[in-house]
């Protein structure tokens, strides 16, 4: 049975965890998103969010946009490959709804897969 939690224990937590993943990330972007990702050794992957006050001055802005972060990365879970990821928010992001911003992540989450299918079989 799938689990379709999002615990502590799929969150990264500590600065050392967020550096791990901006030394060699794997990326990918979209003009208002980026996604990097990087390999760990979890049975598990885990999610970090940063979404900086320079393009939402309001916290409940940048509020909403975590919010539909995580919940994409808990239905979408399963699927992606064991690595830490991070989503930076870029400028233009208050601007979009709640429903691109979802098909956004999910075309992003897709290319992060591929990615992963590449690099295991090459």
């Amino acid at each position: 049975m799938i689990k379709l939690n999002f615990s502590r224990e799929l969150r990264l937590l500590t600065p050392v965890q967020f550096k791990f993943v901006f030394q060699q990330p794997l990326r990918a972007s979209s003009p208002e998103l980026t996604i990097l990702a990087r390999p760990n050794n979890l049975t598990h992957s885990r999610l970090g969010l940063t979404v900086a006050k320079k393009h939402l001055k309001r916290a409940h802005d940048r509020n909403r946009i975590k919010r539909v972060c995580r919940e994409s990365f808990r239905l979408t879970q399963h699927r992606l490959p064991h690595c830490d990821f991070v989503i930076v928010a870029k400028q233009g992001i208050g601007k979009l709804d709640n429903r691109t911003l979802f098909t956004t992540l999910d075309k992003l989450w897709h290319r992060h897969i591929r990615l992963a299918q590449k690099s295991s079989s090459a």
